[in-house]
């Protein structure tokens, strides 16, 4: 299965998956460590970007939230602000995971980038997240002149579990009445906890975000004594009338495929407008592993250019 699927992979993407060590959830304590040790070491500093830490109160009950906050180095009045949710299967990750990517968001789009440390399974499960994101949400909305961020100019952005978030968390302010946002961008979010998909069952090649994984990221997120609901898994969800417009992109060889696929078509069939596209011979995460390839670069291009369409008109 793993020939088959190298057979199918876009060439410049090829040396990233024969290196791909996969992901070690049999030791997750251990992969989780090793995973805080190495996104430690690849911060750098960016020169054009200011970088900062808040920590705000969380839900009730629940510990307060660190956020990390990124601006242009050089600017005029409030600039649009966009909440960011890391990726990692809901089980790893930080606000320091995709660092790189969220100074590219400043330096591309002239936004306040706002990455929030949401709490992890196994100890914390479905919706825990979701309400951290939410809390967030108004925190940066109560808050932004503090941060230098138009209030009324927000949207939300996440990557695998983080587009869960994403998905999840533009549901929940609607159903609460919360701030607006201009745009959801959840990337190839973990949509449906039932992996029934075609595209789901497909991929089973340990070098990349296969079946296992996500079997194993549902099966520690989700609570065993209580229904899933859809901010824990928002393909459940039947109303999706009066969401924010949508961007979002997923490789062809990314077992959460079809299940974003069918979440595009009903937001579409319920008025939302969407902007999606599906990148042939790429595997989940493929635009974070090679970012210099062409496909990579055009869906950083695509996804600057959503944003700034909804931040600037």
């Amino acid at each position: 299965m793993e020939d088959r699927l190298r057979s199918r992979i876009d060439p410049e993407l090829l040396r990233w998956y024969d290196a791909s060590p996969g992901f070690d959830f049999d030791n997750l304590e251990d992969f989780v460590e090793k995973m805080n040790t190495l996104e430690l070491e690849a911060l750098r500093e960016d020169p054009a970007v200011r970088t900062w830490e808040e920590t705000i109160p969380g839900p009730q009950g629940a510990p307060s939230i660190k956020l990390r906050c990124y601006a242009p180095q050089e600017g005029t009045g409030p600039a649009p602000g966009l909440l960011f949710f890391h990726g990692g299967g809901f089980l790893f990750g930080s606000v320091y995971r995709q660092e790189s990517l969220c100074q590219r968001y400043v330096k591309a789009v002239g936004c306040v980038v706002i990455s929030v440390e949401y709490r992890l399974a196994p100890k914390w499960k479905a919706p825990a997240p979701v309400e951290d994101a939410y809390a967030a949400l108004l925190w940066v909305h109560e808050n932004a002149a503090s941060i230098g961020v138009d209030p009324t100019r927000l949207a939300a952005a996440g990557l695998s579990a983080g587009g869960t978030i994403t998905a999840a968390l533009a549901m929940m302010a609607r159903d609460r009445n919360g701030p607006k946002l201009c745009l959801q961008m959840p990337l190839y979010g973990e949509l449906d906890w039932h992996l029934e998909t075609p595209s789901s069952q497909e991929i089973t090649s340990q070098k990349v975000w296969c079946y296992e994984n996500n079997r194993t990221s549902w099966d520690l997120y989700l609570c065993e004594d209580k229904a899933v609901d859809y901010y824990d898994a928002p393909a459940l969800c039947r109303n999706l009338r009066d969401l924010p417009p949508a961007f979002s992109f997923v490789g062809e060889l990314d077992p959460v495929r079809d299940e974003n696929m069918a979440f595009w078509a009903r937001l579409l069939q319920a008025g939302i407008p969407v902007e999606c596209h599906v990148f042939p011979g790429a595997f989940h995460c493929f635009e974070l592993g090679v970012p210099e390839a062409r496909i990579s670069q055009k869906a950083y291009e695509l996804s600057y250019a959503a944003l700034r369409r909804a931040f600037y008109g």
